[in-house]
C-alpha cells in the first residue's frame, strides 16, 4: 500500500456515553444497526479476530464514530455511514460504502477481500501485507 494512505472506518453510531448506551440497547432490540460494528465488535468490545486482522494490514486502519469524523471524511462519505475512506496527502475518498459494508453481513473475511479489491482498483495498493515483508 502506498505509504501516505490511511484507512478510516466510520461507525454509524455516536461515540458519546449516551450514544454508546442508546446504540447498545437499540441494537439489542432491533432499532439500531451498524454493519461495520458487526464486523469489528462483539456485544461489549472489539473482537480479538478483528484486532489481529486490522493489525496485519499494510496501512493504518482506524475506526471512529460518526460524531468524531473530521469534515473531510464526512464530506467524502456524503454523510452516509458506516463507511471506509482512504485519506492520502491529496484526497479523501470512499473505499467501501454503507451498502458495500451492509452486504458483508458481519463477515470479516468478505470485508477484507472487498477492502483489498477496492484499494487495488482505486490505485492505493494492497491493504494486505505480502508474505515476504
Amino acid at each position: 500500500m502506498k505509504s501516505d494512505v490511511a484507512l478510516i472506518g466510520v461507525y454509524d453510531a455516536d461515540g458519546t456515553t449516551a450514544g454508546e448506551i442508546c446504540y447498545w440497547f437499540g441494537a439489542r432490540f432491533g432499532r439500531s444497526h451498524c454493519s461495520l460494528c458487526e464486523i469489528t465488535h462483539g456485544m461489549f468490545r472489539e473482537k480479538p479476530e478483528w484486532r489481529v486482522t486490522r493489525d496485519a494490514f499494510a496501512a493504518q486502519f482506524t475506526t471512529i464514530h460518526r460524531n468524531d469524523a473530521p469534515a473531510d471524511v464526512v464530506s467524502a462519505a456524503s454523510g452516509r455511514f458506516p463507511v471506509v475512506v482512504a485519506r492520502t496527502e491529496s484526497e479523501t475518498l470512499v473505499v467501501l460504502s454503507a451498502e458495500d459494508i451492509e452486504a458483508f453481513d458481519g463477515d470479516r473475511n468478505r470485508f477484507v477481500a472487498a477492502l483489498e479489491a477496492a484499494c487495488v482498483r482505486l490505485g492505493l495498493g494492497s491493504v494486505l501485507r505480502s508474505e515476504d515483508s
